[in-house]
């Protein structure tokens, strides 16, 4: 359906699935099983939902930034269907191996504080698990066949859920 190589198509495959999964996920289906009423702040805290927004709003652009790598430098979408041509270890993935699990799961725990849901933070560990099934099922082996040494170098270097202080360069280095 969208063809490799053209950015427009990457572009708009990234912009689909963007619909697709992170928007359900971390937008329909917690408004269909909790809806959208705010509730008292959580531990009776005003500040939860001025962190929440905050927190929403970073995993927003954490997201886009890593929609924006896969369609314009790895001239594919996030989608397995339309993979990218190369790898992108550029951008938040200096930092973390799978920023988009992290952003859209940073997205749900603040819609938790902003609503004062803390089913919310249920519903996002249960999703993390299910990422982490895939990522470890499907995706890394996926990628280790695809981009052989390349991916298992970046694999031995940048961690799978939790970001690093420093980012670690395309040659193989961390930067001081």
């Amino acid at each position: 359906m969208f063809a490799r190589g053209s950015r427009s198509r990457a572009i708009a495959g990234s912009i689909l699935f963007f619909f697709v999964a992170p928007f359900v996920v971390a937008g329909v289906l917690p408004y269909l099983l909790f809806g959208w009423s705010i509730n008292q702040p959580l531990l009776g805290l005003f500040d939860t939902k001025f962190i929440g927004i905050c927190t929403i709003l970073i995993g927003l652009s954490c997201l886009f930034d890593c929609f924006g790598r896969f369609a314009l430098e790895g001239r594919g979408t996030p989608a397995p269907v339309a993979e990218t041509e190369i790898l992108v270890a550029s951008g938040l993935y200096r930092f973390v191996r799978n920023p988009m699990y992290v952003a859209v799961l940073t997205i749900v725990v603040g819609e938790g504080l902003l609503l004062g849901n803390s089913l919310l933070f249920v519903y996002a560990t249960a999703w993390w698990i299910v990422f982490h099934l895939f990522i470890r099922l499907y995706e890394e082996p996926r990628l280790s066949r695809r981009f052989g040494v390349s991916y298992v170098a970046y694999c031995d270097h940048v961690r799978r859920w939790l970001p690093s202080l420093k980012p670690w360069n395309l040659s193989g280095h961390q930067i001081d």
